[in-house]
């Protein structure tokens, strides 16, 4: 083989939560109940927009998941040497734009760095002068001829003829979606049984079309269509433009930024997700021991969380960390490339943050069981003779699964912000991985400067707000649908 496969700790945790979300799905369609809740968040436009937004996003994270190492040419005994750069689908995909680097900044579509730099340039009488200037890029409209002062020509027209294909693509793609969806939704009315009240009736892809744009449909197909149609005008032109223009400008070293925001998605999940799962454990099940059984428990659990968080929560992230940092320093034997190195703080940095972040959802969860403990239900099942472990996961767990789940993807958007907060003051992610909060770092510096380097700071800051948004409004459809008094 070419490659050898690398499976990092992260990469684990993903597939887990993988087949987590499968099992989750799973046991909710055969759930009644759950399943008619899912079918109220299917229901929502807001909530079914954001989550094909978030489908992007999560794509690109399992693509940036599949690790490998390339085969070098030179053996050793026989054995086969492989590379100690740990690359993924995703950097396979995106070659071009991994190793196409410049000197230094450069803008978006630019096509001289952003600094100058002494040249050479061949006088009339055929002797070299030395100046400053902006100097051509090597990648970045290369391709574009100069004219007589060096200037590249018709840069804008070259865009412009490079975005007609792009929309017109974009318009195929979801026109193709689109009537895929008209001819499954035809075809699931059609394959239904008739029944003596109700006959069969041919139904036109003209009505079932209408139906989708007016609203009319249990799920939100609308919503869906507009959210990927929006994200095709958004993505297409982007990747017809960026095989010879840096689209979002390059950084400091010259790395192209789309590249760097593309891996930062992953980071940005894992976080996100991981440390989430993490709290709610811990978060559950002392919130419902405490609310439950009281006395000394109730005692015990209240001074934990209150300890907690009675130390300041970035102190506490930062010591953790740079704990951890000292443990990895002294066994650098435990890994065999830099990744395994920081894909081993990433881990650390999301059980650090689920750690302490799990106080705030045990206090609700706990409040929620004393309030549930003294409802007649309870108390017809204590009478019963129902044992109290039977209570907690039947009836009291059940109820409170509206809270979590909201909480939980609430919470989801704040580790995102968190990660972005502690890699800009140095004590997040390893530096060798690319994150928003890496990205912002090393931005920061450049705002002061003449002209300002803004390109890096915006890009990480829209791809971020387009996230953490879109979970905030898939959230709300979630707790809509889950919400038992919004639902009384």
């Amino acid at each position: 083989m070419n490659f050898q496969i690398v499976i990092l700790w992260s990469d684990i945790c993903v597939a887990l939560l993988l087949a987590g979300a499968v099992a989750a799905a799973w046991f909710s369609a055969h759930r009644p109940l759950l399943r008619a809740a899912w079918a109220k968040v299917g229901a929502s436009r807001p909530g079914m927009a954001a989550a094909t937004i978030l489908v992007f996003f999560v794509l690109v994270g399992l693509l940036d998941s599949l690790h490998y190492r390339l085969r070098l040419e030179d053996t050793r005994d026989g054995q086969a040497v492989y590379s100690v750069e740990v690359l993924s689908l995703l950097d396979a995909l995106a070659t071009p734009l991994r190793e196409r680097v410049e000197k230094t900044y450069s803008a978006p579509f630019a096509t001289h760095s952003y600094a100058k730099e002494t040249v050479e340039i061949e006088g009339g009488d055929g002797q070299k002068r030395q100046l400053r200037d902006f100097p051509r890029l090597t990648y970045g409209g290369a391709h574009l001829q100069e004219d007589a002062d060096g200037n590249p020509v018709g840069r804008a027209t070259d865009v412009a003829v490079r975005l007609l294909p792009a929309f017109a693509a974009a318009l195929c793609v979801w026109a193709a979606a689109a009537a895929g969806l008209v001819y499954a939704l035809v075809r699931r009315r059609s394959s239904r049984m008739p029944s003596p009240t109700m006959p069969s009736v041919a139904v036109s892809p003209r009505t079932v079309w209408r139906e989708i744009w007016q609203g009319k449909t249990a799920f939100a197909w609308n919503a869906v269509l507009a959210a990927f149609g929006a994200l095709l005008l958004f993505l297409l032109p982007l990747f017809f433009l960026c095989v010879d223009y840096h689209v979002f400008g390059t950084d400091k070293v010259g790395i192209d930024v789309f590249y760097q925001v593309l891996k930062s998605i992953r980071t940005a999940l894992v976080i996100g997700l991981v440390a989430t799962l993490v709290t709610m454990p811990l978060a559950l099940v002392l919130g419902l021991l405490a609310g439950y059984f009281r006395g000394w428990i109730d005692d015990l659990v209240q001074y934990l969380y209150t300890t907690l968080n009675s130390i300041p929560g970035v102190l506490l992230v930062a010591a953790s960390i740079l704990m951890m940092q000292v443990v990895i320093d002294t066994h650098p034997q435990w890994f065999a490339t830099a990744a395994e190195r920081a894909d081993l703080r990433l881990l650390a940095l999301c059980f650090i943050l689920g750690l302490t972040s799990w106080t705030s959802l045990c206090r609700l969860l706990r409040g929620e069981v004393l309030k549930l403990r003294e409802l007649e239900y309870i108390q017809a099942a204590q009478a019963f003779g129902v044992s109290s472990w039977r209570i907690l996961a039947r009836h009291l767990a059940p109820n409170l699964m509206h809270i979590i789940v909201i909480t939980l993807v609430m919470d989801f958007s704040s580790l995102v912000l968190a990660e972005a907060v502690l890699s800009y003051i140095g004590i997040g992610v390893d530096p060798l991985m690319i994150s928003f909060g890496t990205m912002i770092d090393n931005a920061r510096m450049e705002l002061s400067r003449d002209p300002v380097v803004w390109w890096s700071l915006s890009a990480a800051f829209v791809f971020m707000l387009a996230l953490v948004l879109s979970a905030n409004l898939l959230a709300d459809a979630v707790r809509d649908a889950f919400d038992p008094r919004l639902i009384r």
